[in-house]
This record gives structure tokens, sequence and C-alpha cells, in this order.
């Protein structure tokens, strides 16, 4: 079996991208984004805030270090990056203007922020990059990683799919709370991002 994929490789790949991208802890989020629609526009946005991440994903596997050396980015960058944008929707879940931005400028949410950079963002692009270059070409640790992108990704789909009974359990109230919990959650992600980021700088320095 190794010989068309590798199993340890892949189980590496599936539980460091779940940890990465923890679809269990987009589920707030989620909620936080899309209170207030309707049951398909919550399951369009589901499918499409994780084909997003899913395509992200899949251009840094396989041209991220020609597309950020070409652009002259550091990986330091992108995950600063990361997090200040990360950094702004936490801010607006917390003082409860995340519907206005989205309504009035006809942003969908499911591209950003879900799709990038909660769900691909800078963790999930970094390990995917990783994977990459250990594989080294090799026909089954290529699979392995693979195998373990589309996983994870379907994880994630079925998580955000099934958000609405999480909703409907809540209710109005819960959901409020738990957008604040989300705020918060989201705003310390986004700091330790950015401090990553200026740790990865300043030991570069040296």
């Amino acid at each position: 079996m190794n010989s068309v994929i590798n199993l340890g490789l892949l189980s590496e790949v599936v539980v460091t991208l779940f940890v990465i991208m923890d679809p269990p802890g987009t589920v707030p989020v989620f909620i936080s984004l899309t209170a207030g629609q309707s049951r398909a526009v919550r399951k369009k946005a589901a499918w499409q805030a994780v084909l997003v991440a899913f395509g992200v994903i899949v251009v840094f596997a396989a041209f991220g270090q020609q597309i950020l050396h070409h652009l002259g980015i550091t990986l330091p960058a992108l995950q600063a990056a990361g997090g200040l944008l990360l950094l702004l929707i936490a801010l607006q879940l917390l003082t409860d203007t995340a519907e206005d931005p989205v309504q009035t400028k006809n942003v969908n949410i499911a591209f950003v922020p879900l799709g990038t950079p909660l769900l691909a963002g800078p963790g999930a692009i970094v390990a995917t990059m990783v994977f990459v270059q250990r594989a080294d070409g090799s026909l089954p640790d290529v699979v392995a990683i693979s195998v373990g992108i589309v996983l994870i990704h379907l994880v994630m789909w079925l998580t955000l799919r099934f958000s609405g009974v999480i909703m409907r359990i809540l209710g109005e109230n819960g959901v409020l709370l738990v957008t604040r919990i989300a705020g918060l959650l989201l705003s310390a992600i986004a700091v330790q991002l950015v401090a990553d980021a200026v740790t990865a700088f300043i030991q570069s320095e040296h």
C-alpha cells in the first residue's frame, strides 16, 4: 500500500491540517457571519467557503514557493497579513458591526473571511507548502498529500453544512453569545499570528 500512498504522511497531513483549520472552531464564526440568513444561503456559503479554501490550498501547494518568490514576499509577511485581516473581522464581531459591511458592500463572506484567511489561512498554507517540499516529487507522498487535503476539506464542509442544526439549538440569544466568543477567539488567533510573524522577522535578521 505504501508503494501507492504513504499512509504515515497521509495521517500526518490530515491531523496537522485538522488542528490548524479547526473545523469545529469555525462553526461559531460561520454561525455569527450567517446569522439571519436563510438555510439555502447558509448551505451555499458553506460549500463556497470550502471550495475557495480548497482552491487556495491547492494553488499554494503547487505554486506557493514560486508565487512568494516572484512577489518578493516572505512567509512571515503572509502570516502577518492574515493576522491583521482576521483582527479586523474579530473587531467587527465584538462590536456588533459584522453584518453592516457585508450588506452594504455586497461582500460574499464565503470568500472573505471564511474561505480565506479563516479556513485557508497562513498556517494551513505554510503547512501544506512544507509537506509538498518534503514530498520532493515522490508519487506515494504526493498522493498522500492530495488525499489528505481532500479529506480535511470534506470534513470542513460537513461541519459547516450542518451548522444550521447548532443554530436552531442555540437560538437568537445563543448566537449572540457565540458571536462575542468567536470575536474574542479570533482576535486572540490574529494577535498570535502577528506575534509569530514578528518573531520570525526578528530571528531572520540575526
